[in-house]
């Protein structure tokens, strides 16, 4: 049964659905939906019968199966493996009950058509054999076809397709190429990314040539995985926090909104998804997704004020509110749907990725807990 959040608003500092204009309604009266048709209505702010669930880092982490096959093979040969990455892929719905099931892949797969050599270590993350700091460095990218490069994720989306026989929606992403150009600069994760800041402020217009490249790149890979079967696209631009509104506006802004205006061409939906992007909602707003991905760290309904009702907006659960007692979850969970008042175009996730940590029962009453109390 669908409860009724405005009415506990003396609890929680939000705007309630009336107060977020004429778009906002309930599910009433909408026909019963598969998971697919779910995400897909929300992701393009039509009426849901429920708010469709999904969550970032689904494809294994906590899963028990999952970390059985870690056991086995590293990362990248279970991404390249289409029947390893079929059966990872479809884990969390078969054991979480979500709308959408997401590639399992990894931001750095382009890599391979770049000719970047790089390996991801448990722990640690990417790491690129030799970081990219010079012209000469970035003159020796390759730009292959994502077909020749990465067949094998094609392959596994056709798969994953045809196993979750439109009851569930298939996503689709790529980094966004301010976050791969700071992988590729820097070497490894960083925390102040002085190298990457230091190449696009000292030398633009190299910074310049690395991005449009990037960019090309891509839209190759993601217009790959959309014809292979791919249904809804997010851009992980997991870094961009790091920069200030202006650096973001003129070195990164003009590169994501040239790869959703490309989505836009296929017909598909887009998420546009980054971490700390408090200070640039109303920027992020304007490269053309039609959802904003936000974290933990702003309140969903301020948030959506900010991007815009003619966004739809995920989010945005914090990921540790799920480590301990689902109580706590859930009303952390109640808080998030409140906020959302009900309007068509939330899609419900964490902030984040789930942590490894995180019990998986948490996640899969979550589900039913937002499936059933937005029904």
């Amino acid at each position: 049964m669908r409860r009724h959040y405005t009415s506990a608003a003396a609890t929680v500092n939000f705007l309630c659905a009336d107060s977020l204009g004429s778009g906002a309604m309930t599910s009433i009266g909408v026909p019963r939906m598969t998971g697919a048709e779910r995400f897909l209505a929300a992701s393009r702010r039509d009426p849901a019968d429920r708010t469709p669930v999904w969550f970032m880092r689904q494809a294994g982490r906590c899963l028990a199966g999952y970390r059985e096959l870690r056991e086995r093979y590293d990362i990248l040969t279970m991404t390249r493996t289409p029947e390893l990455c079929t059966q990872v892929t479809l884990m969390p719905v078969q054991e979480f009950g979500v709308d959408a099931a997401v590639m399992y892949a990894d931001i750095m797969l382009p890599l391979f058509g770049l000719g970047v050599e790089f390996s991801i270590d448990p722990g640690v993350g990417p790491i690129i054999h030799s970081p990219l700091r010079s012209e000469g460095d970035i003159a020796s990218l390759r730009v292959v076809p994502p077909q020749e490069s990465t067949p094998d994720l094609f392959d596994a989306i056709r798969m994953v397709r045809a196993e979750l026989g439109g009851r569930t929606a298939l996503i689709g992403f790529a980094g966004g190429p301010f976050t791969v150009a700071s992988y590729l600069i820097e070497g490894r994760p960083s925390k102040d990314f002085a190298h990457t800041k230091g190449l696009m402020y000292t030398d633009p217009l190299l910074w310049h040539r690395l991005m449009e490249t990037l960019t090309v790149v891509t839209i190759d890979y993601l217009r790959a995985q959309v014809d292979a079967g791919a249904q809804v696209i997010q851009l992980f631009d997991s870094w961009m926090g790091a920069l200030n509104r202006d650096a973001y506006a003129e070195h990164v802004l003009p590169y994501s909104t040239r790869i959703f205006a490309a989505l836009r061409e296929l017909g598909v939906p887009s998420i546009h998804f980054g971490t700390n992007t408090a200070h640039l909602l109303e920027t992020m707003a304007t490269a053309g997704s039609g959802v904003i991905s936000i974290d933990w760290r702003l309140p969903l309904d301020e948030a959506w004020q900010r991007v815009g009702f003619g966004h739809g907006i995920q989010g945005n659960l914090e990921p540790a509110a799920l480590l301990g007692s689902f109580d706590v979850a859930a009303a952390e969970a109640r808080k998030v749907l409140l906020r959302a008042g009900g309007r068509p175009g939330h899609i419900f996730n964490l902030g984040h990725g789930v942590l490894a940590a995180t019990p998986s029962d948490n996640l899969r009453r979550l589900v039913d807990l937002v499936h059933e109390e937005t029904a």
